[in-house]
């Protein structure tokens, strides 16, 4: 646990997942992203996926960034991308502070991809049917124009949103939509930051106040073997521009005391870092 008033932060660890490192570290030759990170025989590394909680006790404010790949895979699907998921995971975390999953008040949806926030939503009784939500009394705050390009996503990124992992929000009267690119908090301790070099609108929330702040960095930076500025992955809709947000987020780690949480990293919750932006250098890891 890591204090940030007026939170507590836990990064927890949803599942597991395998992609092409390849696409993973795009330009890098694989001589060079191999010595950083395991490969298996089909040329895929292993990453977490993460949850972070802030929970904020004074005002009982439950937050959860990302849910996780969810549970409603096929298995020759989930087999692809070695896809485990854990759905208890999140309760167990919340059980272990004395709460529950009825005490969410808040879900931030960085993006819609699957592997980040298929968990926003269950199997109702049966596969390829209906869905439910999973924390149908928090609010799920989620940029417009994010929103708007998942429901009409471009063909280079087509294959990562699946909308029975969100459509179900439509109708819930749940969905705080952000807008701007400078949008204001909606309460103490939070601050956003919009990304578009992953996906449009990439929504990561800053928490805490004064000195102590973590940003969820999201996609921007998925595992701490991203730190490298032009480490890139193909993934991105627009690489030079997750260079420049990244080149930003580091001066404001420098200047401003900023840490890092990692979605991907297996081993690694957060980092704080110093040095340059084009070398930064990690100075510990976060006891997230």
């Amino acid at each position: 646990m890591m204090k940030v008033e007026p939170f507590e932060l836990y990064s927890i660890v949803t599942g597991s997942i395998r992609l092409d490192g390849g696409a993973m570290f795009g330009v890098v030759p694989k001589a060079l992203w191999q010595n950083v990170t395991d490969v298996d025989e089909l040329n895929r590394i292993p990453l977490a996926t993460r949850t972070l909680l802030a929970v904020d006790r004074q005002s009982r404010r439950v937050i959860l960034t990302e849910t996780g790949c969810g549970a409603k895979w096929a298995p020759e699907l989930a087999d692809r991308f070695a896809i485990r998921y854990d759905r208890e995971a999140i309760p167990r975390a919340l059980e272990e502070i004395g709460l529950s999953e009825e005490d969410v008040t808040d879900v931030v949806i960085t993006h819609l991809h699957f592997d980040h926030n298929g968990g926003l939503t269950d199997w109702y009784d049966e596969p390829d049917g209906q869905t439910t939500l999973r924390y149908p009394q928090a609010r799920h705050w989620v940029h417009k124009g994010h929103w708007e390009h998942a429901n009409d996503p471009h063909s280079k990124d087509r294959a990562s949103f699946i909308r029975q992992d969100f459509a179900a929000l439509t109708e819930a009267g749940i969905l705080q939509f952000v807008e701007g690119e400078h949008p204001n908090a909606p309460f103490e301790g939070l601050e956003w930051f919009v990304s578009h070099g992953h996906t449009p609108f990439q929504l990561h929330p800053i928490l805490g106040s004064g000195s102590e702040r973590v940003l969820f960095i999201g996609d921007v930076i998925p595992t701490v073997a991203h730190l490298p500025l032009n480490w890139v992955m193909a993934y991105d809709m627009a690489p030079l521009q997750t260079i420049a947000e990244r080149e930003a987020v580091y001066r404001r780690c420098f200047d401003e005391g900023l840490k890092l949480a990692f979605p991907h990293d297996p081993k690694v919750p957060g980092v704080a870092i110093e040095g340059k932006p084009e070398r930064p250098i990690v100075t510990s890891a976060l006891p997230l």
